[in-house]
């Protein structure tokens, strides 16, 4: 497999895991946020990320939830769901649950938790290749894994029989560059951080985004993409700033990324947000209040 085995390209949001009061997956808001991110444009999907709370999810919860986005989906835009693991056996058994689900593809992380070396994080990838079969996405998110995917490292993964291209999510443009220009021609690249620099990241030749952000725009966050595609540099800068204001919004005055998108979610009216699961907390007192502020202040409450 390489590039050219998949069609995988454009905005494809991190899909947000929704729960119940009872701390069950809100099953029907999370159809609701697809049908309005299809409706919006979006070209498919990552379930059971980081966006999607996948490390606090049962393998249960993430079999079941392999099927419904399958089910949801219903074959009308890509479907990758996460599946990375410390161990490979683990990273196996939740690839073998995603290809009994009938998912396009599947996102893996490098083991996380204890540092390894380039060699050790090959071997990983390499015997999850050759025990499954689904395409595979690289992901790399240092800040969250520890163990990061360099440019040259990616480039030799790309090599893999079932890897077919990458999220780079490391946050730094240099980074992203350069695994861009070292596997490109190989598998497709992904910019994670769309909001901060997805609009020189598409026009230098980035496959596509895959982003949270997405759930908190009215449009999906496609109009970033087509902006940057089309040329259209006016309304492109324009909607750049909006995403990194965004970014800084979410993730200043004491407030992380995935309670601050679920927080804006219910403000915005949108389905799909909700109580994030433990650790994490939900927003209360200012840091609610100031991002609801923020939101206005932005144009988009």
């Amino acid at each position: 497999m390489d590039r050219n085995s998949i069609d995988w390209f454009g905005p494809l949001p991190a899909l947000t895991t929704p729960f119940d009061t009872q701390g069950n997956i809100d099953e029907t808001s999370f159809g609701d946020n697809v049908e309005r991110l299809i409706a919006a444009g979006s070209t498919g999907f990552v379930v059971a990320g980081c966006t999607g709370e996948f490390w606090s999810l049962s393998a249960a919860e993430r079999e079941r939830f392999y099927k419904l986005a399958v089910e949801i989906v219903d074959g009308r835009v890509t479907v990758i769901v996460g599946t990375g693991a410390v161990t490979a056996d683990e990273t196996v058994r939740f690839t073998k649950m995603a290809e009994m689900a009938g998912v396009d593809g599947v996102l893996v992380l490098p083991p996380y938790f204890i540092k390894l070396t380039d060699d050790e994080i090959y071997a990983h990838y390499e015997e999850v290749s050759k025990r499954t079969e689904a395409p595979i996405l690289l992901y790399n998110i240092p800040a969250n894994a520890v163990n990061a995917l360099s440019p040259d490292l990616v480039a030799r993964l790309a090599d893999i029989d079932n890897v077919v291209a990458v999220k780079e999510s490391s946050g730094d443009w240099n980074n992203f560059y350069k695994t861009l220009i070292a596997a490109k021609d190989k598998i497709r690249v992904f910019c994670g951080p769309s909001s901060i620099y997805g609009v020189p990241a598409a026009t230098l030749g980035a496959d596509g985004f895959i982003d949270c952000f997405p759930n908190v725009w009215a449009d999906g966050g496609r109009p970033l993409y087509d902006a940057a595609m089309a040329g259209d540099t006016g309304k492109a800068a324009t909607l750049q700033a909006t995403g990194r204001r965004l970014t800084d919004l979410f993730t200043s005055e004491g407030r992380t990324l995935y309670p601050a998108t679920k927080a804006a979610m219910d403000m915005l009216g949108f389905p799909g947000g909700g109580t994030p699961r433990k650790p994490l907390q939900p927003l209360t007192g200012e840091q609610r209040t100031g991002l609801e502020r923020g939101l206005a202040e932005l144009g988009l409450l």
